[in-house]
């Protein structure tokens, strides 16, 4: 038998179909752009999830391989609000990256107080956060706020549309900000009425606690059996850890994607407002997490840019122009910034330009940006009293080998890399086989190689990145400055 995993990811949906040793047996990608309808607005339509899903589905079972669990995982936190009838409204308000709600965080910071929000939610309130989302909802599309009932994200809306379920993983509830108490790890009603008192929350459950199983309709659309089980899932992130076995204290998985993510595995909560402090993936479990608004984003930006060339080209060139990138330094925030600085208006910076650089050297820079905004999260976990036993990198980032060295040698730690980094998908199948119990899923996924920084680099990054923390200061009110002028105010 073997165990289908599907995510959906903020560039494509991604599916892999895995035997009871976690060998992969097929895999499977649809890839899809996210909608920016106005400047900081970033939302996908619930459907194509669907549809992808049911694709991807079909197309890895056609290699025959009977089917015993179905494992889901997404993007997110995400908000899909939907009516009674579970029927979508609108698209999805996206996570992090969608930055509309500026003015429902500060107001809802005003009203619930900032150290009440962050000592019962573990986090404070920011673009990351569902409540200011649904509040803008309410100031900005009444109509469809009046007949909102319901909230999925896309783990939890291929659930519903597989089961007929309507759940949600306790982690993702737990980026549900305000709506979820992290201590009683329930849902807050208090507040959850102070922003949308009509709401019909989901039952909680975790992520490899089972939502149900195919119904016949669903069987129909997928091609998979009917009474199939199937789990609640979680967002990517947490289920890329699950993929490669970083899961005990003093674990942090690194993913490298369109975003860059960080997921630390703590004892205890830990609340610090530069972080997201959250639920972990099983129960009594806790993390300690950070985002990048973008990594990935930026390359392919270049890479479109630059007229398209192969990934391999510009990775090969890029090592080329060598540590510094020729004189260059680069801020990645352009989509804003999330942890640490928390700062939507943020914006991408490239300082040392001259007409003798190349695109070696732009790449280049982005790699390198990107690795010193990862060795910021690790700092700020440190400070928060977060420990960094093992680093493990997972994500379609770490093939090639160019990023996760420029990595190590900025952060100045060895990353383990598994032998499959396919990430979230084969997470889920993970997550779905351990509810199965049919698989030993702690022999899957070994480590396959380690990444060891560079000395001499090491000593040439320390320098640049004391670089690197002042460029956001200094740069910090032009940026805003240019945000607004964007925005038209």
């Amino acid at each position: 038998m073997s165990h289908l995993g599907v995510d959906i990811g903020t560039s494509s949906s991604k599916g892999v179909l895995v035997d009871a040793r976690g060998r992969v047996l097929a895999s499977a990608v649809r890839r899809h752009a996210v909608s920016r309808p106005e400047p900081g607005h970033v939302e996908m339509d619930a459907e194509t999830w669907w549809a992808e899903f049911r694709a991807i589905a079909r197309e890895l079972l056609s290699h025959g391989e009977p089917v015993d669990t179905v494992g889901v995982s997404g993007m997110g936190p995400c908000v899909v609000p939907a009516d009674s009838a579970n029927r979508p409204l609108r698209p999805a308000i996206l996570y992090g990256v969608d930055t509309r709600a500026r003015t429902q965080i500060a107001r809802l910071e005003a009203d619930l107080g900032r150290e009440a929000v962050l000592d019962r939610c573990g986090s404070v309130l920011s673009t990351q956060a569902v409540g200011p989302k649904v509040a803008w909802l309410a100031e900005h599309e009444p109509d469809v706020f009046a007949v909102a009932r319901r909230l999925f994200m896309p783990a939890s809306f291929l659930a519903h549309r597989l089961t007929g379920a309507y759940v949600l993983d306790h982690h993702s509830a737990s980026q549900s900000v305000p709506f979820y108490d992290t201590r009683a790890q329930q849902w807050y009603r208090p507040w959850v009425d102070a922003v949308w008192p009509h709401a019909e929350l989901p039952d909680l459950r975790w992520p490899g606690d089972p939502a149900g199983t195919v119904t016949a309709e669903a069987s129909a659309a997928t091609g998979l059996a009917t009474g199939t089980p199937v789990i609640t899932g979680t967002i990517d992130a947490w289920t890329e850890a699950v993929s490669v076995g970083a899961t005990e204290p003093g674990d942090l998985m690194l993913m490298y994607g369109t975003t860059m993510f960080l997921v630390a595995t703590v004892t205890r909560q830990l609340r610090v407002p530069e972080l997201w402090s959250t639920v972990g993936a099983f129960p009594g479990t806790r993390s300690l997490a950070g985002g990048m608004a973008t990594s990935g984003a930026i390359t392919e930006w270049l890479r479109e840019l630059f007229g398209s060339p192969d990934h391999a080209d510009l990775l090969a060139e890029a090592a080329r122009s060598g540590v510094g990138a020729g004189g260059l330094a680069m801020l990645p925030y352009f989509a804003g910034e999330r942890t640490p600085i928390a700062d939507p208006d943020a914006r991408g910076v490239i300082v040392g330009l001259t007409v003798e650089h190349t695109r070696a050297d732009l790449y280049r820079a982005a790699l390198e940006g990107t690795a010193h905004g990862v060795r910021h999260n690790i700092e700020a976990m440190r400070d928060a009293g977060a420990g960094t036993r093992r680093l493990v990198a997972v994500g379609g980032g770490t093939r090639g080998g160019l990023w996760t060295q420029i990595v190590s040698d900025v952060v100045g730690l060895p990353q383990d890399i598994p032998t499959v980094t396919i990430g979230a998908a084969y997470g889920a199948a993970r997550l779905a086989a351990q509810h199965s119990g049919s698989a030993d899923t702690a022999r899957w996924n070994p480590i396959r190689e380690r990444c060891l920084p560079d000395e001499a680099a090491v000593a040439v990054y320390d320098e640049l990145h004391t670089l690197y923390r002042e460029l956001y200061p200094a740069t910090r009110e032009a940026a805003h400055t240019l945000a607004r002028f964007r925005r038209g105010g």
